[in-house]
């Protein structure tokens, strides 16, 4: 299956190609194998692969095997690294950085981007978004959230906003607001880190 356009940075190829190049640029000091980058990437191994060699050969990326592994991680000595950085972190640095900020909240029994973000990343064409809406559902204090969308937003590049609702109040959704982000696209955040493959 041929993978859809990037909506959110027309600049890169596909969603699969900024979800990579996310997991690689925003945490330059991780090393990763191909099957955990095609876990974050949500993707298969086969896939991660042709595009780490696309961007091994152009050294963008540095591998290495051990064992039955191979191993990558991004050339920070790449003179294209820090532009490239940025452009991935503006575009796809959600997907790679709030999961971290939804960790540190106590509480979060589930949490989803929503609002237009979301929506260019299933696939629905409009603006560049202005900002990232985070909804995290628990017993999350609401301070702690405002705290912790102030620093999404220095390290996403954006503003970020997250509101937090009780689980009762989600699972009802009897609030026209809450209805209305139950019924437009939702990227769920993972609630657990990563194994490090480090």
């Amino acid at each position: 299956m041929k993978p859809m356009p990037s909506l959110l940075s027309p600049l890169l190829r596909s969603d699969t190609q900024g979800r990579i190049l996310a997991a690689l640029y925003l945490f330059p000091e991780r090393e990763l194998t191909v099957a955990r980058l095609a876990q974050e990437a949500v993707t298969s191994p086969s896939t991660v692969t042709r595009e780490v060699d696309r961007m091994v050969e152009g050294e963008f990326l540095n591998a290495r095997v051990s064992g039955r592994n191979r191993y990558v991680r991004v050339n920070v000595d790449h003179p294209l690294f820090a532009p490239v950085a940025e452009v991935v972190r503006y575009a796809y640095g959600p997907l790679a950085i709030l999961p971290g900020v939804v960790w540190g909240l106590k509480g979060v029994r589930e949490a989803s981007i929503y609002g237009s973000w979301a929506a260019r990343l299933n696939g629905e064409p409009g603006p560049d978004p202005s900002d990232i809406d985070v909804v995290v559902v628990g017993d999350v204090d609401r301070m702690a959230a405002y705290e912790a969308a102030q620093a999404a937003t220095i390290a996403c590049g954006r503003p970020v906003n997250i509101r937090a609702v009780s689980t009762q109040d989600w699972r009802e959704g009897v609030d026209l607001f809450l209805k209305s982000v139950r019924g437009g696209p939702l990227v769920r955040l993972p609630l657990t880190p990563p194994d490090s493959d480090v």
